[in-house]
């Protein structure tokens, strides 16, 4: 069977993707490990070290898992925000909205948020501190 396992997001301001993720939308971190492998082949990396730190809900690992990466330096910073292009939009997810927007707003993290209600379903956007677009879909009223 195919399924995505993870998505993974390159940071260069690792304590305020934790912030982001972990602290203000209630993930857990599963994994935080180095490594040392030929990332410049695979990935156009500026060296072979990388830290991974897998964040994700350990009570369900089928759910998917966030992937905050660093690279090292001689990664660019996040680009401005801009509108929708070919490619990744975003990343959706379910969770109790007013709670995860009440933390991030907490955490100074939660400007610019961007809410509508779809088919009686309410649901956000967000950026997180690296410009991926983080949408938040209030999971107690969803049908998923």
């Amino acid at each position: 069977m195919t399924r995505i396992h993870h998505t993974a997001i390159c940071t260069t301001d690792v304590e305020g993707s934790l912030r982001f993720w972990r602290d203000g939308l209630g993930f857990e971190t599963l994994m935080d490990h180095e490594f040392d492998g030929d990332w410049p082949t695979l990935f156009d990396a500026p060296s072979g070290h990388l830290r991974s730190i897998f964040l994700g809900d350990p009570a369900h690992p089928a759910a998917g898992i966030v992937e905050l990466v660093d690279l090292g330096p001689g990664v660019g910073p996040p680009p401005a925000p801009a509108p929708p292009a070919a490619g990744v939009l975003l990343v959706s997810i379910a969770t109790d909205l007013d709670a995860a927007l009440a933390r991030l707003d907490r955490l100074g993290l939660a400007g610019g948020a961007r809410r509508i209600e779809v088919t009686g379903v309410p649901m956000a956007t967000v950026l997180d501190p690296n410009g991926v677009r983080v949408e938040l879909i209030d999971a107690g009223r969803a049908r998923m």
